[in-house]
This record gives structure tokens, C-alpha cells and sequence, in this order.
């Protein structure tokens, strides 16, 4: 079955946006009531269900680690009054999609397979989504915002109620001037018991959400917070040495893991590399330096492709990481955008270090 999928996916792959957009077509024939769930504007929601499906097509023999994102997934949907006829209704455009495009390679064993994946995507959304008690949003009110660099922007929120999530992972957010717009963003703080949760978000070009975030976010908007995500975390039991790569805003998750680990009463090494195109992309560098202040086991080297910096490497991350080594002996954590991370986690596995000593949330960003 497995083979038989990436085989099929792989002939409509280059098809990819004429296929999502006959799939929301008939979706929205099948199910009208659920284009209320989506935004106004569909060419970001588009590209977010290809990436869903080549993520989940990637794992499709691996079903413990396509269980636990699954379950995540079902979580968050939520947030979104998702009812069991609108995952009947998403499975019948599926097929319906793949079958037109695939045309006379469609087979009924090539059915029969998207079938039973797709029975076993929608059992364990609907699960993990039955399975939840809490709330499906949260509501958070900005109380700072602050412009770090020309394009980058802390904005600090404190929800209504306490929002479960550990430090390294991400969560939706909606905001007032984009409704129904929904965004992965990482908290940059580990969880504190007043609510307050801070967001590092950089104005992508096109980014509707994130243009919207850095420049017209006010103090006192209203945001809608989905649930926690993501597998980046670390054990306080573990006293392998660590080494975090984070490029540009990556470094959000990547600071929320560190803020929680000066916490602990002891830490193993970290060794992090803080990477951007020019010197005043490292818009967190004194924060950082001001950590291994009080942090005696962390290490900060600031990485730039062009000009420098004090006591700073040149070139991209992914070549400053490697040049010093394999690393074989830490665990490694990478955060950034997904070509950073492709590249990283390439120019590592080519230097020698282990996959299973990586970790990264390939599905953060949009």
C-alpha cells in the first residue's frame, strides 16, 4: 500500500495546484457548509494541503510517527467546528481528485489503497479530536508589541486561561485583521504562569498573516490561540551534550527550550548557532549573549552570509555548523525556514551525523 501511494502521488505531484484546487471543488460541492471553515482567500490553504499530504504520503509506513502527527492534527481541527460529515466529505474529494488526475492509472487497487489510508488519516483525527475536553481555542490579548528589526516583531499575548504547551513547540494562531486565517508560530518562552506567551513573527514577502502581525498588530487585539504542537523538546533527565541551529525567527522555539532549561538545576553543553543573511537579521543576539551571562553551559555563535560580527563565522548555517564537525556526540536541533532546514540536516548527514540525533518540526511553517 505504501509504495503504491508515493508511486501515485509522485505522477500528480507536478499537478499539484490544479489538483488542490479541482479537490476544493468538489469538497465545497459535496459539503457546502464547509467553505465557512476556510478563508476568503484560498491560495495559502491550497499549498497547506499538498504540504499536509506529501507530509503524511513521507510517513505513510512509519505509523507510530504518523499517528502521533495525526493526532495533533485532529486537535487542532477543532478550532475549526470540524463534524464528522466534513471528513466523509474531505475523503470523497480526495479520491475524486486523485482519480481524475491520474486518469487511466487509476486503478481499483490504486482506489482501494487511498481508501484504507484515508480511512486510517480520518480514524485517528476524529479519535484524537473525540478524545479532547478542553477548550479548541484560546483567547490571548496583546499587551506588547515592538518592532525587533525592520521586518521582525515581538509580540507579547497573555490567554484568558492557562494554554498547555511545552517549550519547543508551536501554536495556530488567528488574528483580527486576517480571520479565519489561521498561522503556526512558535512561543519564544517556555510556559509561565501568568499566561504570557511571546511570539517572534518576520514579515514574509506575500505573508498575509505575518505582513499583518508586524505591522498592524495593536495592544489590546484579540487573538485566537489553536492547540500546542510539535515534537521539539528536551529531556531534563538527558545530560547529552546538545547543539541548536536556528536561522532568522527559528530561533524562537529554540529560546523557549533554552528559557526553560536555565530553570533546571543542571544542564548538559549546548553549543547554538544563530544564523541570518546580514548582521541585523540576528535580531536576538543580545538576549542570546545575555543568556550565557547566567548560563554557563551554553555557547552562542552568531553565523552571517554577509558582513560580520564579533566572534561571529561567515557563510550559510548549514556550511558554519559542519565545518567544525559532525557533531556526533550532541543531539541536534534545527529550527528555521524549510529550506534551512533541508540544507542543514543535508550538510549534517553528509558530515556524518546520525538522522536519528535530529530533530525538527518540518511542518511549522507556511
Amino acid at each position: 500500500m505504501a509504495k503504491l501511494i508515493r508511486e501515485s502521488f509522485a505522477a500528480v505531484e507536478t499537478k499539484a495546484e490544479e489538483l488542490s484546487q479541482y479537490f476544493y471543488g468538489v469538497l465545497f460541492s459535496v459539503s457546502p457548509d464547509a467553505r465557512a471553515l476556510f478563508p476568503i482567500n484560498m491560495a495559502t490553504q491550497r499549498n497547506r494541503l499538498l504540504r499536509a499530504l506529501v507530509y503524511v504520503v513521507q510517513m505513510v509506513d512509519r505509523p507510530d510517527e504518523l499517528a502521533t502527527f495525526l493526532g495533533q492534527l485532529g486537535r487542532d481541527h477543532r478550532k475549526f467546528d470540524v463534524v464528522g460529515r466534513h471528513y466523509d466529505a474531505v475523503g470523497v474529494a480526495l479520491i475524486a481528485a486523485l482519480k481524475r488526475f491520474l486518469k487511466d492509472d487509476w486503478t481499483p487497487e490504486l482506489e482501494d489503497a487511498w481508501v484504507t489510508a484515508y480511512g486510517v488519516i480520518s480514524k485517528h483525527m476524529r479519535e484524537a479530536a473525540n478524545k479532547q475536553t478542553g477548550p479548541a481555542w484560546w483567547k490571548a490579548t496583546v499587551i506588547e508589541h515592538r518592532l525587533a528589526s525592520r521586518d521582525v516583531a515581538v509580540v507579547k499575548v497573555r490567554t484568558d486561561q492557562p494554554l498547555p504547551y511545552r517549550a519547543g513547540g508551536y501554536v495556530s494562531v488567528e488574528v483580527p485583521q486576517r480571520p479565519r486565517m489561521w498561522r503556526y508560530f512558535s512561543p519564544a518562552t517556555a510556559p509561565h504562569q501568568d499566561g504570557t506567551m511571546e511570539f517572534h513573527v518576520h514579515a514574509v514577502r506575500g505573508g498575509w498573516v505575518s505582513r499583518a502581525i508586524v505591522h498592524h498588530t495593536r495592544f489590546g487585539d484579540v487573538w485566537r490561540l489553536g492547540p500546542s504542537l510539535g515534537a521539539l523538546s528536551v529531556n531534563h533527565t538527558e545530560r547529552r551534550p546538545l547543539l541548536m541551529i536556528g536561522g532568522g525567527t527559528g530561533i524562537a522555539p529554540l529560546l523557549a527550550l533554552l528559557d526553560d532549561m536555565s530553570r533546571w538545576t543542571n544542564n548538559p553543553p549546548v553549543h547554538l548557532f544563530f544564523g541570518g543573511r546580514r548582521p541585523e537579521d540576528l535580531y536576538a543576539l543580545d538576549e542570546l549573549r545575555g543568556l550565557t551571562v547566567t548560563c554557563p553551559w551554553l555557547t552562542v555563535t552568531p553565523v552571517t552570509e554577509e558582513g560580520t560580527i564579533a566572534g561571529g563565522d561567515r557563510g550559510t548555517l548549514a556550511t558554519a555548523v559542519t565545518q567544525r564537525g559532525a557533531w556526533k556526540e550532541r543531539d541536534v536541533y534545527v529550527a528555521g525556514s524549510p529550506p534551512m532546514i533541508r540544507a542543514t540536516i543535508a550538510k549534517l548527514l553528509a558530515a556524518g551525523t546520525d538522522l536519528e540525533r535530529i530533530k525538527y518540526d518540518p511542518f511549522t511553517l507556511d
